[in-house]
Formats: C-alpha cells, sequence, structure tokens
C-alpha cells in the first residue's frame, strides 16, 4: 500500500515506522521543514523514543519512508491517509483548539483522491469525526464520504517513550462512519500493525471494530477521563487520611489487594497531553458530567495544596528560596505539557517565596523560555519540592541541597530516613 501519514510528531513518526516496516510505501508530512529533513536523513528529530532510530536507520535509505511538507506529495493515490495532527485544548476555557487539524484536513480534502481510507487518530470530541471532519473534507474534495472515500476514527492508545511497544499491546479500536468504512479500518490496520497475545482480554487482541466513529471516540475519552477520575479520588483520600493520622498508601495497598478496587496514587500533579486534557474534551459535550468536572478540579488544586504543605512544615515562606525539582509533567520525559511545575511555581510565588527549577533533562536556557529560574543541585536552598519522579531525584540527600529544611516528596520517591534532621513530607501522610 501507499500510505500517506499527516503529521510527524512523537506519535505520527513512530506510526509512519511502523507502516513503513511491514513493507508499505509511507509518506509522512509535516509543516516543519526541520523535521523533514531529520526523517530524510535517516535522523529522530526527537529524542527518547524506544526504537525509533534504528527503524529510521533501516526503512529511509530503502524507500519505504520519506518525508515532505507537500500534501500533493503524499496524499494523491493514497490507499489510507493517518492524521495525527496535535488538538490543543484552551487552558483558560478549557475549550478545544481546532486550528491545527483544522488546517490539516483542509490541505487534505484539496488533494484527496477516490478510494482512499482516511484515519483520524487524534483524540477528538465524540461527533467530531462526522460532524467536523466529513464535511470539511467532502467540500475540499468534491467528494462523498461513504461513496468516494472513507472516513473512520482510530484512537492512538500509546504513550511516548514506548509507541512501538503499546501498539502490540493494547488493541487497535477503530469505529466509521459506515459499516464499509469500519471494515476497509480493520483490514488496514490489520496490515500495518501487529499485535503481542493476552490471555487476559474479553476477545483476543488485535483490531476491535466498535461500529461507529462515536463509540471509538467515547473509548479514548473514557479510558483516559477515567483514570484522571481515579487519580483525582486518591488526592481526596490522600488529603483526608493527612488530616487524620492515617497512611493512605497503606490505605490503598489493603483496597487493592480486593480485585475490583484499582485506587491509583496520589500526587502533586497531573499533567501531559492527555490524563488533564481529554477529560475536558469529554466535558465539552457532557458538561453535566459533574463527577468528572469535580475530578478535574480536584487535580488541578493539587500544586497548590502540595506548597500548603511545604508551609506548614518550613513556616513562613516569604523570600526563602525554593527548589521545585522536575519542570517536566513525569519522570524520565523531556515534556512540560500541563505539569505541576507551572502552579507549584505560581503557589510558591504567591506564598513570598523564591522559586527556581531543576530538571536533568532541560538546560538552563529552556528552562528561562518556560519561565522558569534555573537551579543547580549543589547550591544553597531553603527547601525543595519533587514535581516529577525522574530517576535522579531517588538518591538526593541533604548533601544536593544544602540548607535545606524541608523536602515535599511529592512524588513519593525518598523515603524520612534519608533526611536526618530536615522536615520531609509526603503527601497522604500526617507526617512522614
Amino acid at each position: 500500500m501507499k500510505i500517506a501519514v499527516i503529521a510527524l510528531g512523537k506519535i505520527g513518526l513512530p506510526l509512519a515506522a511502523q507502516f513503513a516496516s511491514k513493507g508499505h510505501e509511507v509518506v509522512g508530512v509535516d509543516v516543519s521543514q526541520r523535521t523533514v529533513d531529520l526523517v530524510n536523513q535517516a535522523k529522530e528529530p526527537f529524542p527518547n523514543e524506544a526504537h525509533l532510530q534504528e527503524k529510521l536507520t533501516e526503512l529511509v535509505p530503502t524507500g519505504h519512508l520519506r518525508a515532505t511538507t507537500d500534501y500533493s506529495d503524499a496524499v494523491p493515490g493514497a490507499d489510507a491517509v493517518v492524521l495525527v495532527v496535535p488538538l490543543f485544548v484552551d487552558e483558560v476555557t478549557a475549550e478545544p483548539d481546532f486550528g491545527w487539524m483544522d488546517a490539516a484536513t483542509q490541505s487534505l480534502g484539496e488533494v484527496l483522491t477516490p478510494g482512499t481510507l482516511v484515519s483520524y487518530e487524534t483524540t477528538l470530541p465524540v461527533g467530531t469525526t462526522r460532524t467536523r471532519w466529513k464535511p470539511m473534507l467532502e467540500s475540499a474534495s468534491g467528494l462523498a464520504e461513504g461513496v468516494d472515500f472513507d472516513l473512520v476514527f482510530s484512537p492512538e492508545r500509546v504513550l511516548t517513550g514506548r509507541v512501538f511497544a503499546d501498539l502490540r499491546k493494547y488493541p487497535k479500536l477503530v469505529g466509521g462512519l459506515t459499516p464499509r468504512g469500519g471494515k476497509r479500518a480493520v483490514e488496514f490496520y490489520r496490515e500495518v500493525l501487529d499485535f503481542d497475545e493476552r490471555s487476559d482480554l474479553p476477545r483476543g487482541n488485535g483490531v476491535w471494530d466498535l461500529g461507529t466513529a462515536e463509540a471509538a471516540e467515547l473509548a479514548k475519552l473514557a479510558e483516559t477521563t477515567y483514570r484522571d477520575v481515579n487519580i483525582g479520588l486518591a488526592n481526596q483520600f490522600a488529603r483526608y487520611a493527612a488530616t487524620s493520622g492515617i497512611d493512605v498508601y497503606q490505605v490503598i495497598e489493603a483496597s487493592n489487594s480486593q480485585p475490583y478496587s484499582h485506587i491509583h496514587q496520589p500526587g502533586i500533579a497531573v499533567g501531559g497531553h492527555c490524563i488533564p486534557v481529554y477529560p475536558r474534551l469529554y466535558l465539552w459535550t457532557d458538561p453535566e458530567a459533574t463527577v468528572v468536572s469535580a475530578a478535574r478540579a480536584a487535580n488541578a488544586a493539587m500544586p497548590d495544596y502540595t506548597i500548603g504543605l511545604l508551609e506548614s512544615a518550613f513556616g513562613d515562606l516569604t523570600g526563602a528560596r525554593v527548589a521545585v525539582l522536575g519542570a517536566a509533567y513525569r519522570g524520565g520525559v523531556k515534556e512540560t505539557a500541563f505539569s505541576g511545575v507551572f502552579g507549584a511555581v505560581e503557589a510558591l510565588k504567591a506564598r513570598g517565596a523564591v522559586p527556581v527549577v531543576h530538571d536533568p533533562l532541560f538546560s538552563d536556557e529552556e528552562l528561562v523560555q518556560l519561565g522558569l529560574d534555573p537551579y543547580h543541585l549543589g547550591e544553597a536552598v531553603d527547601a525543595a519540592v519533587v514535581q516529577a519522579d525522574h530517576d535522579e531525584y531517588r538518591s538526593l540527600t541533604p548533601a544536593d541541597l544544602p540548607g535545606v529544611r524541608a523536602f515535599i516528596d511529592g512524588r513519593r520517591i525518598s523515603s524520612k530516613e534519608k533526611w536526618p534532621n530536615v522536615a520531609y513530607r509526603v503527601i497522604g501522610k500526617a507526617t512522614a
């Protein structure tokens, strides 16, 4: 097959490489000339995606994978087009911003040719594939969906850093606007993906047709919103436990020993492109979902709550130099989308503290570009707050933070024993 992949980001490029590894001709489209040039040089444009570089090294020289900025070079005559263009959510209004996806859809429609299967993999509010992308594609192309081309939704279900493993591990969900589209999507993804054996699933691992695009859209929103709600519940338990002299981690471990309980872990923040974002996409079409909105509010309040723990342990924070450890939203990932670092820094400033930020994945210049003041381990500091669970932070001791009087372990990666003569606090315990 000839396959076009629109947007060669941290999901799109590994997808393109996976498709090409199955022997197909894959052309990736991206607005960034730098990304296109690096791909065509068989160089990964971003670090830390397992096996991506070796696949580029193998696939680009053989001609199975190449990149372009020109839709007319990639789309005409394609058997399938897969779009993984980012959808953003306004941090204030929580409304989806379709700008990039609209532009990509318009460009795609202008060069779409009959017989193509079009699959959107970007997470969407329910109904978007049918009510937004179908009319846009039909208008731009002059073609009729379900007659001249087929349109489906098939959500990506992978995490950056382990995309190739996750593609094998999880069922590929698809939903078409017509039965024919759904059938074509099943056939396409069976051809381009491989799946691990999994005895724990109600049916065999592979491509699962959910019958409609709306069902596939909701499935992705539901699985991610579940995690946000679950973490919100864990955070509520943690806040209560801390006021009642209870160790919430013992409670969670005990509760989860029963097979119907799957309580997640509390923490300083829920960040990233997915968990804090997709519940908002769900709420956009179901604003009466009070459970979802309450959990989102609970999780959004955790950075300020954590700095409150610091204040209670340290005392008046006015003028205190406080190191926030970790700009990334999670350990080992160089991403700051909806990271708790921003809420923590804001809460510190509101209390008169002087926040500085350390992250082993970011240079001083990059931290400054994010509006953060850099900190280096070994420099004097009054207190510290763990925001990201980087492996480097698990071995920290007071010697790494000279002068530290309080250490707030927002990710539960250390222990009180490592911090003698330091006020050590962890979310979910009255004391350490």
